[in-house]
């Protein structure tokens, strides 16, 4: 079966909504393009969040070069919004164009944005609709968390090639190389600037007393930091608490929120959050917590950055929808050394989690898998 004759021109149009990436949630990001005679002759992305979206940019940049809509198919990957929100629907610039054709990758799942694609079609206007699906839902994967009231979360882990994080003491400095290390700090500061969060479990914030910050990378704000674990930490000399109380969450039991200790943190401005649902079947404190952290704190994304338990209890519940995995190039050859992944019990590969790989790259000599759930 041959390729739709639009398919290469929508993924220009996804990779042109990349650029958007971070700067435009809770909005999709979007790419559009105007093509004449198999050439792309203007392309538009949304930017940032209340600015135009892609399908005003490349009508902008048509005029720019001197292009006549009307006589070009229109590419854009998501179905074209029909109402009045920050900006006007994109619909109506569609037809005041003159545009007679145009290829769409996915739906719009907001309700109260859909109907672009029937509403276009009553004008005459020839639509296509679902192609490039696929790869265009993935782009826009973030943004239909977002409709269900989930941030995304990115679970990010490192591991040996023989898949432990650690040493049977517990050492893991370094187990990726200095580059997977600036990557993630990049991710960090990307998380920041949408105004999300990084989220450990308590054993880790005990343990290793992280700063949760981007280093050594621009950045316009650092996210925030969340913990969630039984216990609240009982001593002040914690990173966190000292240098970050305004940006910490401490998510913990009903009783443990209600206690003097978690008192004493609220005074030092740290949000001390009760989950009332503790290690109940299906993950419900995990979410929980990663609804309050989108309803409450405003989290579009959430980076996960372990521990081990907190990873894969997330990947049971079906909460993760990216998994960043950095292998380096060593082995412990030790069975005592702390797994990747431990504490499931399937019998058959049948009850395996399942994911996709969606892009695999050295980085640095570090070999960084990105996958995705199967759901």
């Amino acid at each position: 079966m041959s390729a739709h004759p639009f398919i290469s021109f929508m993924q220009r149009a996804a990779a042109l909504a990349e650029r958007g990436r971070w700067d435009v949630a809770p909005n999709p990001t979007v790419g559009a393009l105007l093509v004449r005679d198999e050439k792309v002759v203007a392309e538009g992305w949304h930017a940032v969040f209340g600015g135009p979206h892609a399908e005003i940019n490349c009508l902008a940049d048509a005029r720019a070069k001197g292009v006549n809509p009307s006589d070009c198919t229109l590419v854009v990957t998501l179905e074209p919004c029909n109402h009045t929100g920050k900006t006007p629907p994109c619909t109506q610039a569609i037809l005041d164009a003159g545009i007679r054709h145009v290829v769409i990758g996915m739906a719009d799942p907001n309700p109260a944005a859909g109907g672009g694609a029937a509403m276009l079609a009553e004008h005459g206007v020839q639509v296509e609709m679902g192609v490039g699906e696929s790869f265009c839902r993935d782009l826009a994967a973030d943004f239909l968390a977002w409709q269900r009231g989930f941030p995304f979360v990115i679970l990010k882990m490192a591991a040996t090639l023989d898949g432990r994080i650690a040493t049977r003491t517990g050492n893991s400095r370094w187990i990726s190389g200095k580059e997977a290390r600036l990557e993630v700090h990049t991710l960090r500061a990307a998380i920041g600037r949408a105004g999300g969060a990084v989220l450990i479990g308590n054993n880790t914030l005990l343990a290793d007393n992280p700063q949760l910050t981007a280093r050594d990378v621009p950045f316009v704000r650092q996210p925030l930091a969340a913990s969630i674990g039984s216990r609240l930490p009982s001593k002040n000399n914690l990173f966190l608490l000292k240098e970050r109380p305004a940006e910490t969450i401490l998510f913990t039991t009903s009783a443990g929120a209600a206690s003097t200790r978690a008192a004493a943190l609220r005074e030092q401005g740290i949000r001390v959050v009760p989950l009332g649902e503790w290690n109940a079947p299906g993950g419900k404190d995990l979410e929980q917590a990663l609804r309050w952290l989108h309803d409450e704190a405003g989290c579009h994304y959430v980076l996960c950055e372990g521990g081990a338990t907190l990873g894969l209890s997330l990947l049971d519940a079906g909460l993760v929808d990216e998994l960043s995995l950095y292998f380096s190039p060593e082995i412990l050859g030790d069975n005592e050394a702390r797994p990747l992944f431990a504490g499931r019990t399937p019998q058959s590969m049948s009850d395996a989690l399942r994911l996709r790989t969606m892009k695999c790259e050295l980085v640095g000599e570090d070999c960084h898998l990105t996958l995705r759930p199967v759901r």
